[in-house]
């Protein structure tokens, strides 16, 4: 598969969709922009960013926000509350354990179901 081609069929921001798996995680895409993604967490589970294309600012609770640029690749450990956001589009894929919550236990009208991230 070609990662890029995969962007092609997210029209929605904040939408996570899965291409693919590999053991009890999810290989997914989205696209980012806007401020719409609460500050939230995952009890029980890593999260890994890494930037296809654009610059996504990354902020971390109680820590120095940073701007994450093309080829860069960022994980947010269990239970540390995080939010992102970007001016401009930005595409991102995200490694996630299967159970990971969208927005963690935070609701908002972003926050998306596993069914609902289906490609």
């Amino acid at each position: 598969m070609n990662l890029k081609e995969k962007f092609s069929n997210v029209d929605q921001y904040f939408s996570p969709k899965i291409i693919d798996e590999v053991n009890d995680q999810y290989i997914k895409v989205a696209k980012i922009k806007g401020q719409e993604v609460p500050w939230h967490n995952h009890e029980n589970e890593d999260e890994l960013f890494y930037i296809v294309d654009g610059e996504l600012l990354m902020e971390i609770e109680n820590e120095s926000s940073f701007t994450m640029k093309k080829g860069d690749l960022f994980v947010v450990k269990k239970g540390v509350n995080h939010r992102v956001s970007s001016v401009e589009e930005c595409s991102i894929m995200l490694i996630e354990s299967k159970t990971t919550e969208h927005t963690g236990k935070v609701k908002s009208n972003i926050t998306k179901s596993i069914e609902e991230q289906t490609y």
